[in-house]
């Protein structure tokens, strides 16, 4: 079936929302429990830092389920992963809000986010299918409805917690991914869903799971590309690590006022998500990319100046603003870039991009820790710094593509 009957046989004011709801579970599973960490450290005698590891162990956990469930997709159909991720997801979830004993609960948190990434590493190769040569802009609006998630985890986790008490945010994830595996099980099918008999059998024979990552890994200009997507998630997430110390501490704002910042830098990157699924059919992946990180270079750059000089919070969040958004068309770009070489082994691909974008989000704070000190110019040259290992791995792409 060619894309665009495919798109026309798809309710898309349906699908999209669907699709966007199941690879919501990762940021509401990671977001809407911060306001607790105080209140578990307490309920569980435990020190904070063990609480905070549950954050790293989910980031872990994740990696290492794309890494397992990705092949397995590609080889055994994909919406048996969607089904089976989102109850593993919803049973270990409804097991965190029982538990009492901080050591089952750092194991617990691990395998939540292992069995999650099943149904979320094949969600690339649905919005490819749907989409086709247009599936940045696929992506672009998967991403801008998935981030309501980060935009409203947090308070929602804070309104349980006056309500009643942490353990209802565990179970409202698990009644959050049983309601989506329902909506799933009847309305996610697409006729690329399975491999068919003969397909089986000759994958059984012929491909293996390192092999699927082989052909991903060699596949001429690939690697490159998701050294890109690798190096602009580290920038993501060492904003995410960096940004409560550099404006609660360093400029001592209130939490009301990093609150305000936090949303307008999500907020920026909703918006980027809408420009690029404008543009994005008219320019490219390929010349947005560029032109992202061309604008991401100048912003990050306008990060460390006002820093260096040391101005008021104002020009810092006024500088993360663009620089945040840029990332954002950088990071769909990117990884469309990459899902458009592949057709059999794209969910292998997907969960390549996958591993290492959350496996790099523990290096974010080790590194940020190496250069504490009561400054955000750390944090302003790590920013820039990824930046422009971006533009240098794009450089020496095209002149590789140049020969």
């Amino acid at each position: 079936m060619s894309t665009q009957s495919l798109v026309q046989a798809t309710n898309l004011t349906r699908l999209i929302p669907l699709l966007a709801a199941i690879i919501a579970i990762t940021p509401f599973a990671i977001d809407m429990y911060l306001p607790a960490m105080t209140t578990l450290a307490t309920q569980f005698n435990a020190p904070m830092s063990d609480i905070q590891q549950s954050l790293s162990l989910y980031l872990v956990g994740y990696s290492a389920g794309m890494f397992l469930f990705g092949p397995l997709a590609d080889k055994w159909g994909r919406r048996y992963f969607v089904l089976y991720g989102l109850l593993g997801f919803m049973f270990t979830s409804a097991a965190l809000a029982l538990t009492s004993n901080i050591q089952l609960f750092l194991i617990l948190r691990f395998l939540q986010a292992f069995t999650g990434a099943a149904a979320t590493v094949v969600i690339p190769s649905y919005i490819k299918d749907i989409y086709g040569k247009d599936t940045a802009k696929g992506m672009s609006y998967v991403m801008l409805i998935m981030m309501l998630a980060p935009l409203i985890a947090p308070s929602i986790g804070s309104l349980i917690l006056i309500l009643g008490d942490w353990h209802m945010i565990f179970f409202l994830l698990a009644t959050y991914a049983l309601v989506i595996a329902i909506f799933a099980f009847y309305k996610l099918k697409l006729p690329n869903d399975a491999p068919t008999e003969s397909t089986q059998i000759k994958d059984t024979k012929q491909m293996s799971f390192i092999k699927n990552y082989k052909i991903v890994l060699t596949k001429p200009g690939v690697p490159l590309n998701i050294m890109v997507s690798f190096v602009i998630s580290f920038a993501f997430f060492s904003y995410l690590t960096a940004s409560p110390f550099v404006f609660m501490s360093v400029f001592g704002l209130s939490a009301e006022k990093f609150t305000l910042i936090f949303t307008s830098n999500v907020g920026a990157l909703m918006l980027a998500n809408l420009i690029n699924s404008r543009l994005v059919t008219r320019f490219g992946s390929d010349a947005l990319l560029r032109i992202a990180t061309l604008l991401a270079a100048i912003a990050g750059a306008a990060l460390l100046t006002v820093n260096t000089l040391g101005l008021d919070y104002h020009y810092t969040a006024g500088a993360l603003i663009p620089l945040m958004g840029c990332l954002g068309i950088m990071s769909v770009n990117a990884d469309a870039i990459v899902l458009m070489k592949f057709q059999k082994e794209i969910s292998t691909a997907s969960a390549v991009i996958g591993t290492l974008k959350f496996g790099c989000g523990a290096l974010g704070g080790p590194i940020l820790a190496l250069f504490a000190k009561n400054s955000a110019v750390p944090f302003s040259i790590l920013m820039l710094s990824a930046v422009m290992m971006a533009a240098v791995l794009q450089i020496i792409n095209h002149s590789r593509r140049s020969l």
